[in-house]
């Protein structure tokens, strides 16, 4: 049997702490019944939204409060992003996981002052990076923590508004020891393709689920909504809780 993987699902931004409890509680139900761990995840800031306009959450000091709670009271473990230096220290007291967002992930003070937590890290691998711009971003991140750090398959920019998944690039940092963890519901995305937001297709969720399986990436990251197409962002791209499931037990046949 393989490495147990490394699961990480939850909504993309807090938009409520209703919303995110009856997610995180779905969760918490859907990884004691499967008798797996599922980090929970969410934003109390997205920082990178198209539009001046769009939703961007509830804030750090709230957000935290709330993520907070549901490590508290469903002991799920927690993994959340950090944008600015000055934030790593309060999401550190309840993060089990730190997040470098995909647009900051050549920002060496925001990975090594994460790192320097002694959490674990996970660098999203940028739109426009190659497999070896990924692989320094990943050892500024190993030289200042022992803790484990991964790097997660996003997609590439491919032309204006769309992405793709080269999966060479998983190969090839696999071959590195790196741990890999593919995010099958971002790399579904048009970015900016909906108007003034990100639009996507994300049929190609379960796809991804069954290649990133096949090819033996150490995880996998989703968003996950009670009704994503209410959601607030990404709401093309995030999974309801059945096709969540449906994912997940793509991915874990090949680690049965």
């Amino acid at each position: 049997m393989k490495q147990s993987p490394i699961l990480i699902a939850g909504p993309c931004v807090i938009e409520n702490r209703g919303l995110v409890i009856k997610t995180a509680r779905f969760i918490k139900n859907l990884s004691q019944k499967r008798g797996i761990d599922i980090f929970f995840k969410s934003s109390f800031d997205k920082a990178n939204r198209t539009s001046i306009d769009s939703f961007r959450g509830v804030g750090i000091k709230s957000g935290l409060m709330i993520l907070k709670s549901i490590k508290k009271d469903l002991g799920l473990k927690i993994l959340c992003d950090v944008h600015e230096t000055h934030q790593i220290e309060s999401v550190a007291e309840v993060a089990d996981i730190i997040q470098i967002p995909a647009f900051l992930s050549r920002q060496t003070d925001l990975i090594v002052e994460s790192a320097k937590t002694g959490k674990m890290i996970n660098i999203k691998k940028g739109q426009f990076m190659s497999p070896k711009e990924a692989l320094l971003a990943y050892e500024k991140a190993r030289k200042y923590t022992k803790n484990r750090v991964f790097i997660t398959e996003r997609g590439t920019l491919f032309g204006y508004s769309d992405l793709v998944v080269d999966f060479r690039t998983a190969e090839l940092l696999l071959s590195q020891d790196v741990e890999v963890i593919m995010d099958i519901t971002h790399s579904c995305q048009k970015p900016a393709g909906a108007k003034n937001q990100s639009g996507g297709d994300k049929r190609f969720a379960f796809l991804y689920s069954k290649i990133a399986g096949a090819i033996g990436f150490s995880g996998l990251f989703a968003e996950v909504h009670p009704r994503p197409h209410l959601a607030l962002s990404d709401s093309s791209t995030q999974l309801n809780f059945e096709e969540y499931k449906k994912a997940l037990s793509i991915f874990l046949k090949f680690y049965e």
